[in-house]
């Protein structure tokens, strides 16, 4: 059967929404919204959705549209962090929305667990044959690490663990405030916030990483002050190295250094789609991306479909704000794509709106100064007729939400109409090196063309 962390609903949830942890704001003061804490927008309110690893059964899948359609305005978003959210709830809805969304077995075991269950994995994760381990097993003891130690919840809500098994498709320019990647089958390696996934901290083995975690979080929430959330906070008051001496007096097995010559496994630098080989023999992956990360809850209900008739009956949410569907037999391949590409999801690699991301903007956020959803559609079109295919990050705030890891270009909003254009560099901070002050989407089109013409790698 496909892996899957199953969770007893029936009682702890219940007992936690009964005294009435299940309104919005009484889980923990935050902004980020969560299954049980629906916050506002312009649009209505935002359900986030947490999946273990990126995971959907269909049944699930079904439930959330349906909720969607429902209660909200069945518009879907899928994040960078491979969960979904539920845009557009109405009014006196939340409370029906989230039983509907528990009842699923989408929730938390306790209520003051649905925070902190933020662990990214590969989608191909244990189906990949570039991976060096199967980390699926071990991602389920994190998760229950997670929700079943009552100290952990005072974790923030942004505070997340990456686990990579060498995998090839994976994200690993995502910045985590930890993260371990698989040297082989029997040890992982340990980074931090900051630390490059080619320039590990440390070696552990594989059957004492549920510890070495637990202990590194603990000895975080000890030393951090309150201002400091996030694992870069901490290191910039005391440096990694000093930081693991302390991890090691707490553990009963040697934290190793990580070897000199370490590398990192390739990966690819565009969000995947297509047709990809399986390490299980007859079978393949099938990846689509979603339209700036946007999917109707009918479209859900029909990827739903397929996953069971063409699939294993579950679907993979990306950190690129796609899909991908696992053990196809090869012989379906084709028709799944086919169908993918019927339901208007991003099939063909060559396809701009694959290398855009943008936020929701203006139309939907109050702190958007520029309607970021509808500039990216333009500048894909704009795109189209060029041949040019950068990768480009249309953010109508400073905050960049929509994208965790800077990207090639940003197109940083300054008026309703006009943007700045952002380079990544190493040298410079933030979105990197300011190339215009001021440019409209058709400007910015030009531009591009002429920087990028057809045939030439994107960026």
């Amino acid at each position: 059967m496909p892996w899957s962390p199953q969770w007893d609903f029936a009682g702890s949830v219940a007992a936690s929404l009964a005294t009435g942890d299940r309104l919005p704001t009484s889980v923990r003061p935050s902004a980020c919204p969560g299954l049980l804490r629906i916050v506002p927008a312009l649009d209505g309110g935002i359900c986030r959705v947490k999946l273990p690893g990126g995971m959907l059964r269909s049944a699930q899948a079904q439930a959330i549209a349906e909720a969607a359609r429902q209660h909200a305005s069945g518009v879907l978003e899928l994040t960078n962090r491979s969960n979904l959210q539920i845009r557009g709830v109405l009014p006196g809805q939340e409370s029906t929305l989230i039983d509907a969304l528990l009842g699923a077995e989408l929730g938390p075991r306790v209520a003051a667990a649905d925070d902190v269950r933020n662990l990214m994995l590969s989608p191909a994760a244990g189906l990949d044959p570039q991976a060096r381990m199967d980390v699926r097993p071990l991602a389920s003891q994190l998760l229950d690490l997670l929700q079943d130690t009552p100290v952990l919840h005072a974790l923030s809500p942004k505070f997340a663990l990456q686990l990579d098994g060498g995998e090839a498709l994976a994200m690993r320019e995502h910045p985590h405030d930890l993260w371990l990647t698989a040297e082989d089958d029997q040890y992982l390696l340990l980074g931090l916030a900051g630390c490059p996934f080619d320039a590990p901290l440390a070696r552990v083995e594989a059957t004492h990483t549920v510890t070495l975690v637990r202990e590194l979080l603990l000895l975080f929430l000890e030393l951090a002050i309150p201002e400091q959330s996030r694992m870069r906070q901490l290191l910039a008051q005391i440096p990694a190295s000093e930081l693991l001496q302390r991890l090691q007096t707490r553990l009963d097995f040697p934290l190793h250094p990580a070897p000199a010559n370490w590398q990192t496994a390739a990966t690819i630098n565009r969000s995947p789609a297509g047709i990809y080989p399986q390490a299980q023999s007859g079978l393949c992956m099938v990846a689509a991306g979603a339209q700036l990360g946007r999917l109707h809850a009918e479209q859900l209900l029909t990827l739903a479909d397929l996953s069971e008739r063409l699939g294993d009956g579950e679907l993979r949410l990306t950190p690129w704000q796609g899909v991908l569907l696992g053990n196809v037999p090869e012989s379906a391949s084709r028709e799944l794509m086919a169908a993918l590409g019927e339901l208007g999801l991003l099939t063909h690699i060559d396809e701009p709106l694959l290398g855009l991301v943008a936020c929701t903007g203006s139309a939907a956020c109050a702190r958007g100064l520029a309607d970021s959803k509808h500039h990216a559609l333009h500048l894909a079109e704009l795109l189209r007729e060029s041949g040019a295919r950068p990768q480009v990050h249309l953010s109508a705030c400073p905050r960049s939400c929509a994208s965790a890891r800077v990207q090639p270009y940003t197109l940083l909003a300054s008026t309703p109409d006009h943007y700045q254009l952002y380079q990544r560099t190493p040298e410079a901070p933030g979105f990197g090196r300011l190339l215009a002050p001021a440019m409209t989407i058709d400007e910015a089109g030009v531009w591009f063309a002429r920087q990028h013409p057809a045939g030439t790698p994107d960026a």
